[in-house]
């Protein structure tokens, strides 16, 4: 008869935790180290962790997208993603869409057109709406609307972000055909 490991001996060669371990992430560009637990949600990591506050958690689960972040160049709930499931792929959060101290155009376009009032829905709503406007200058309203479908804005600022989407794109647009 052979020996059966007990039912609370569930470790492997890949198993983590349960404590801390040291996690290095590429965020903004830049490879960042802190300890984390396994069961850590990468939005907690970036907050708590590295310091990086502009990422929000809203509902902390993923239904309001106030914690949206881009992971290798695509839209994520950072609330609903483990932080060591993302070890090798490149975090983008708010703080990193700036680049040399110069807003994203639809970061510009947010404050030109008042697209913000509490703010607490800003962060995810710029990183949806800059992912938009990066991927298709051209977009249409319908566009915008789809891209922050998952997005909740408390203070009903849509019909601005709407309009500072849209001028955003034109810019880019403009930008890219000159």
């Amino acid at each position: 008869m052979s020996a059966t490991p007990h039912s609370s001996d569930t470790r492997t060669a890949g198993t983590l935790g349960p404590e801390p371990l040291p996690l290095s992430l590429l965020v903004n560009g830049e490879v960042r180290t802190a300890l984390a637990d396994p069961a850590t949600t990468l939005v907690e990591f970036l907050r708590d962790s590295l310091g990086l506050t502009g990422t929000k958690i809203g509902c902390d689960r993923g239904a309001c997208s106030a914690c949206t972040v881009w992971i290798d160049g695509e839209v994520a709930a950072s609330c609903m993603t483990l932080a060591f499931d993302v070890r090798d792929q490149s975090i983008t959060t708010i703080e990193g869409l700036s680049h040399e101290g110069k807003l994203h155009p639809v970061q510009r376009a947010f404050i030109e057109h008042d697209a913000l009032q509490c703010g607490f829905c800003t962060p995810g709503m710029v990183m949806s709406c800059a992912h938009l406007v990066d991927k298709n200058p051209r977009c249409t309203l319908e566009d915008v609307k789809a891209a922050i479908s998952g997005h909740l804005c408390r203070c009903g600022a849509y019909p601005n972000i709407f309009k500072a989407t849209l001028a955003a794109a034109a810019a880019v647009d403009q930008d890219r055909s000159a």
